[in-house]
């Protein structure tokens, strides 16, 4: 039994580690995606573990996945940081992410329109409340939740794959430049009308939309500020 017992104990701390590195991933995405670290800002391995009471190893592990992500980028003898873009980066970003996310609408209309419409419909109701009540943090996230929602609709699990080597970095992006007032109300009136046409069978018009509402000229990463350009991306 003692064999058994330690092979137990073994795999244990495996799962144990596996689950730090999971909540330190998390943690630190969450801190990247929602501002709390800045775009560019140095990392510390060691002061990270002491924040979150943890080793040095899952927080070692955590900057791995993210920098798989994009989120994270490490320089060579010196330190990891966070991405940052410069403003090729960001044209291409806008880029990939209208011919994903137009692709995934369409086939979401197709294939799914009546799911589609009753779920965005939520996000709607509730970024209305948000942006009437001042919570720009709690508007930006259900922004990330409404645009998810067409590509969990779209019924193309590769397609989806595709968004998410991107997902997290939009949404860093959503929460530091969208958060004008004017932007809030802006997108929040092309939320609505994106759902209004999706219902009523407007395909044309509702991919006109949301070309519109997402590329870089008209949506939500115009007028970037040149402090986010840096070491590019990826």
């Amino acid at each position: 039994m003692a064999p058994l017992t330690a092979k137990r104990v073994w795999m244990e701390r495996i799962e144990r580690s596996k689950s730090l590195t999971e909540l330190v991933t998390c943690i630190l995405r969450r801190s990247i995606v929602e501002g709390e670290l800045e775009l560019g800002e140095a990392l510390s391995e060691s002061k990270i573990a002491g924040r979150l009471e943890v080793s040095r190893t899952p927080v070692r592990e955590a900057f791995a996945r993210l920098e798989i992500e994009g989120l994270v980028y490490s320089e060579p003898q010196k330190s990891t940081r966070v991405f940052t873009l410069g403003p090729k980066d960001l044209d291409d970003i806008c880029d990939v992410r209208c011919c994903l996310e137009k692709k995934a609408l369409a086939l979401a209309m197709a294939r799914r329109r009546q799911a589609l419409s009753r779920v965005l419909n939520g996000p709607v109701r509730e970024m209305g409340v948000a942006n009437r009540d001042g919570e720009r943090r709690a508007y930006l996230r259900l922004d990330t939740q409404f645009h998810q929602q067409i590509f969990d609709h779209a019924d193309n699990v590769f397609l989806n794959d595709a968004y998410q080597t991107v997902a997290s970095k939009i949404a860093a992006l959503r929460n530091r430049l969208g958060a004008h007032p004017d932007h809030l109300r802006k997108g929040y009136d092309e939320h609505v009308r994106l759902v209004d046409l999706i219902t009523t069978g407007r395909d044309d018009a509702a991919l006109d939309l949301l070309d519109a509402h997402i590329a870089r000229q008209e949506g939500s990463f115009w007028g970037l500020d040149d402090g986010l350009a840096g070491r590019p991306a990826g």
